[in-house]
C-alpha cells in the first residue's frame, strides 16, 4: 500500500459513492476531529456534517474529539470524548480506516504502530501564529507522507501545504441555511465570526463609519449586524461608541439554528474582512445560502469561496474595502447578477455531494 499521500484516483468526483449497508460487514470508520460540538467552527461544522453523511451511507462512525461536554450527544453516530490512551488504543484497533479532519497527531498517534488505512483533511495552514513552522508542524508535514490520501479544503492550502493532496472544497448545511425572505426587504451588512483581532470585525465597524462620513448617510440608515462573541468583543463595542454608532451597529452575540439562518436573511451583504488568509471560509457559504452578497477579503482560500457570486476587496486595506462596499451599494445589477451565481456556485458545496468525494477517498484506502 503506498502511503505517500499521492492522490489513487484523480478522477475523484467521477463515480458516486457506493453504498455499503447491503454489505455483510459495515466498514468501521474512526473520526477524529480536535474540536467538534458544541463548539462553534468551520472544522466543527464540517466534522459533523462528514460523520452523519458516513453514517447515512452504511458506515458505523466513531468521532473521537478533546471537545468536553456533559449533556447526552443526539447524532447519528458514537462519539467519544476527551479519550485516554486506553480508549486511543480500543478505538484505533476496532477502525478498518482512519478519518483525520485536521491533523491531531494527540488523537492519530497510535496509528503509527497500529497502520490502518488513513485519510487526513487539511483545514487550515500548518505554521504558527507568526507564520513559521514549528517542530510540531514539521511533523505534521511527515505525518502526511503516511496517509493514503491527503484532501485540501481549497487550492490554497494544497499549493502551500501539500501539493499532491486532493482538492476538496468545503461543504455547507443545505438543509439548515437557505433564503427565506425577499431581497428588497433586508438590512444592508452582517459580520458573522469570531470576535477576534484576525477575523476583522473592528474593520467592518470602521469601513461603516467611513461609508457614513463619505456619504453624509443618517447613522440610523446604514446597519450593520455582528454576530459571534469572542476576546475582542468589549473593544469592537467601546470603538462603536468612539465612532458614534451605535444606532447603526447591533451585537447579537453568538446564533446558531434557526436564529441564525433568520438574522442571515434579514441582510444583503455579509462582510467577510478577515485579516489573516482564511484557509477557505465557510460562513460564505452560509451567508450566500440565506441570500447575503459576500464581500469578502482577498487572502488564502477566499476566494475559492466566493467564486463569482461576490465582491473581493484586499485584505487589511480599509480603503479598498469602503470602495468595494460602495460599488456594491450603487450597482443592482451586478448584485442581482451575483445572486443568480449564488445558485450555481452553491450547487457544488451541497452536503452530500461534497461528502461522497470524501467517502470515495475512504472507500478506496480501505480497500
Amino acid at each position: 500500500m503506498k502511503h505517500d499521500g499521492a492522490c489513487k484516483n484523480d478522477e475523484t468526483g467521477s463515480q458516486q459513492s457506493t453504498p455499503i449497508k447491503n454489505k455483510k460487514k459495515k466498514l468501521k470508520i474512526l473520526v477524529l476531529t480536535h474540536h467538534f460540538s458544541p463548539d462553534v467552527g468551520g472544522i466543527e461544522t464540517n466534522s459533523e456534517i462528514l460523520a452523519d453523511a458516513f453514517s447515512k451511507y452504511g458506515a458505523d462512525v466513531h468521532v473521537l474529539t478533546w471537545t468536553k461536554f456533559a449533556n447526552a450527544d443526539n447524532f447519528s453516530f458514537k462519539v467519544i470524548r476527551n479519550p485516554g490512551i486506553g480508549t486511543l488504543l480500543k478505538e484505533h484497533r476496532w477502525a478498518d480506516v482512519i478519518f483525520e479532519n485536521n491533523p491531531s497527531l494527540r488523537l492519530s498517534w497510535i496509528n503509527f504502530f497500529i497502520r490502518k488505512p488513513h485519510v487526513i483533511a487539511v483545514n487550515t495552514w500548518i505554521n504558527r501564529i507568526k507564520g513559521g513552522k514549528g517542530w510540531r508542524d514539521k511533523l505534521k508535514n511527515l505525518w502526511f507522507r503516511r496517509a493514503d490520501y491527503v484532501i485540501a479544503v481549497s487550492d490554497a492550502i494544497r499549493r502551500k501545504e501539500w501539493p499532491k493532496a486532493v482538492v476538496i472544497e468545503n461543504p455547507y448545511n443545505d438543509v439548515l441555511f437557505k433564503k427565506n425572505n425577499f431581497d428588497d426587504n433586508r438590512k444592508l451588512f452582517v459580520f458573522l465570526g469570531r470576535l477576534v483581532s484576525d477575523k476583522g470585525a473592528d474593520q467592518a465597524i470602521k469601513a461603516v463609519s467611513m461609508l457614513i462620513k463619505k456619504n453624509s448617510i443618517d447613522p440610523d440608515c446604514l446597519h450593520l449586524t455582528i454576530i459571534g462573541d469572542g476576546a475582542e468583543r468589549k473593544k469592537l463595542i467601546r470603538l462603536r461608541e468612539e465612532l458614534g454608532l451605535y444606532g447603526a451597529i447591533q451585537f447579537t452575540g453568538i446564533l446558531k439554528g434557526e436564529a441564525l439562518v433568520k438574522c442571515l436573511n434579514e441582510h444583503q451583504f455579509i462582510l467577510v474582512p478577515s485579516i489573516w488568509e482564511e484557509p477557505y471560509g465557510n460562513v460564505v457559504l452560509e451567508g450566500m445560502a440565506c441570500g447575503c452578497i459576500p464581500i469578502a477579503s482577498n487572502g488564502g482560500g477566499m476566494p475559492e469561496a466566493v467564486g463569482n457570486a461576490g465582491y473581493i476587496f484586499q485584505r487589511n486595506n480599509l480603503e479598498d474595502m469602503v470602495a468595494v462596499m460602495e460599488a456594491a451599494l450603487n450597482d443592482k445589477d451586478k448584485m442581482q447578477l451575483f445572486r443568480n451565481n449564488a445558485i450555481e456556485h452553491l450547487k457544488d458545496h451541497l452536503s452530500d455531494l461534497v461528502s461522497k468525494k470524501y467517502f470515495d477517498l475512504i472507500l478506496a484506502a480501505a480497500s
